[in-house]
């Protein structure tokens, strides 16, 4: 092989490897945006899924108030049904 093959052969082997280098930079970035979209999804998600638990605690919250107010309020009346019958 003549250097000059040699100096060819070495040329086209850089190219090869600065292709494939360039290949794989636009491959990750590819990956990185579809990753950070991805990111971004699962962020809107996880807000809208803490807003439908604070939503749901304060449905339960006030459920438990009613609760206590229809307990409460039946209590009396039976209290006022046990004065009739005494």
């Amino acid at each position: 092989m003549t250097p000059t093959q040699q100096e060819t052969d070495a040329l086209s082997s850089l190219e090869e490897r600065i292709q494939r280098a360039i290949e794989t930079v636009a491959r990750l970035r590819a990956e990185k945006h579809a990753a950070l979209e991805e990111a971004v999804e699962a962020r809107a998600e996880t807000a809208g899924a803490k807003e439908e638990i604070a939503r749901l605690t304060e449905d339960n919250r006030l459920l438990h108030a009613e609760r206590k107010q229809v307990r409460t309020r039946i209590e009396k009346l039976l209290g006022q049904i046990d004065q009739l019958s005494a």
